[in-house]
């Protein structure tokens, strides 16, 4: 893979439009601006990062997360950059790699459904039920799976080439060049036999081999093609971010002490000389020494996965190397993170509160599914619309299929409609639907 096809500046659905920089404004600083601005990802700060529906101001959101992880990738984005300047295209500076880097970080949840993995796994649930055979009966098999492994890179992916702004004309309208770096796994839900995560459904199967052929990505097999380079900073910088900032809630929620907390993080921060007067501080509070801490340990951390990326960077070009960066990462900087996400495992993904809600998520996503997907496939196949469905189908708006449209694509629309709700509006409206609101 070269950097002069990797960088690609065009534009998903305007290729022939001339790209040009603006003062002060790359194409690719635009295509961050496209990102903030959508309702899509505004609707980020309603949706769960690890604790749903939590009361604490203070507990990351999407939104926050995708935020921080979009500073932390553009720092990673700009110091590789400045380490393998004479490597890339005359006309691509560090920032630019910033850039591109910060915009996939911050589309990287742009697609996640209320109450995040939860959501995830009880959407994948209520597919796999034997009360749906009906409802996906008359569909192909491999869009099917779509349905019965959703995930939420895919339906991020969908939103930014298709929903969002210009509505299957190229969407946001991002760089080529930013759009592959958002794709973790750039392969179909036809790979899911062979691995469990994807980032493209069929109905993106065109422009994920568009991109792919654009900025030069190896192809692997008929629907799977290597990582585009920058996608590895991408997943670092959402790795950095929630293993250390995991924590940090942990503590806002009381799950885990201040010094537990010392204990994973400060390893980290072994060379810095002012750590042990911070932490014996008592002119500061422990929200303030935990700042401290976070933020010298995310510092760290960029310095040596770039050191990693660089290192790495010849098999990362040729496709063979496929490994996370933190797990290459010398183990002063690899054990303290991997022991926060063990932690995280073992202490806070497993909190009864967090648990309840969770449970309570299936209920809540399955009652707006079943309600919705029914309605729509009353409506495509020609039946009698029942006054219920016609109700239904009246609050997806312009969104609903109409009658004889594909099956397959018009149970796509319910999953664009329910996995764009915020948590709370999901909860409300599964009450409402299912007559509990009063």
């Amino acid at each position: 893979m070269e950097w002069i096809k990797l960088l690609s500046s065009k534009r998903l659905g305007i290729e022939d439009a001339t790209q040009v920089d603006e003062p002060g404004r790359s194409v690719f600083h635009k295509d961050c601006d496209r990102i903030v601005f959508s309702s899509s990802f505004r609707r980020l700060g309603k949706k769960t990062q690890v604790h749903p529906l939590a009361q604490n101001d203070h507990i990351h959101t999407r939104l926050t997360h995708s935020i921080e992880v979009a500073s932390v990738g553009r720092s990673l984005g700009i110091n590789i950059g400045e380490m393998i300047q004479d490597q890339l295209p005359s006309h691509i500076t560090p920032s630019n790699i910033g850039q591109i880097v910060q915009a996939s970080c911050l589309a990287h949840d742009i697609g996640n459904p209320p109450f995040g993995h939860a959501g995830e796994e009880a959407i994948k649930n209520w597919f796999r039920q034997p009360k749906t055979n009906t409802l996906l009966q008359d569909l192909e098999d491999h869009e099917k799976l779509d349905f019965s492994n959703f995930e939420g890179n895919a339906q991020g992916f969908r939103v930014v080439s298709q929903l969002e702004y210009y509505i299957c004309e190229g969407g946001m309208r991002l760089t080529y060049a930013s759009l592959a770096a958002m794709l973790k796994y750039p392969w179909t839900s036809r790979e899911t036999t062979k691995v469990a995560k994807f980032s493209c459904f069929r109905s993106e199967e065109d422009i994920l081999k568009k991109i792919a052929e654009q900025v030069g990505l190896k192809k692997i097999d008929e629907y799977r093609y290597c990582r585009h380079p920058l996608a590895f900073l991408t997943e670092a910088a959402d790795d950095i971010c929630y293993r250390i900032l995991d924590l940090e809630d942990a503590h806002e929620m009381r799950i885990l002490t201040f010094n537990e907390i010392i204990d994973v993080l400060k390893p980290l921060c072994i060379d810095d000389p002012n750590i042990e007067k911070v932490l014996n501080s008592s002119y500061m509070s422990n929200r303030r020494k935990m700042s401290y801490l976070r933020a010298k340990s995310i510092g760290v951390a960029i310095q040596e996965v770039a050191k990693v990326f660089v290192k790495n960077l010849s098999e990362i070009l040729q496709g063979t190397s496929q490994n996370e960066l933190i797990s290459e990462c010398n183990d002063e900087v690899r054990k303290p993170l991997d022991h926060a996400k063990s932690i995280a495992r073992d202490r806070i993904f497993n909190h009864p509160r967090k648990i309840e809600l969770e449970i309570g998520s299936y209920t809540t996503l399955g009652v707006l599914l079943e309600t919705f997907c029914n309605a729509v496939r009353e409506q495509v196949t020609g039946r009698k619309l029942s006054f219920r469905s016609e109700r239904i189908l009246s609050m997806m708006g312009v969104n609903a299929p109409k009658q004889g449209e594909s099956l397959y694509y018009s149970y796509l629309r319910v999953m664009d409609y329910i996995s764009g709700m915020t948590d709370s509006y999901a909860t409300h409206m599964a009450k409402q639907i299912g007559g509990m609101a009063l």
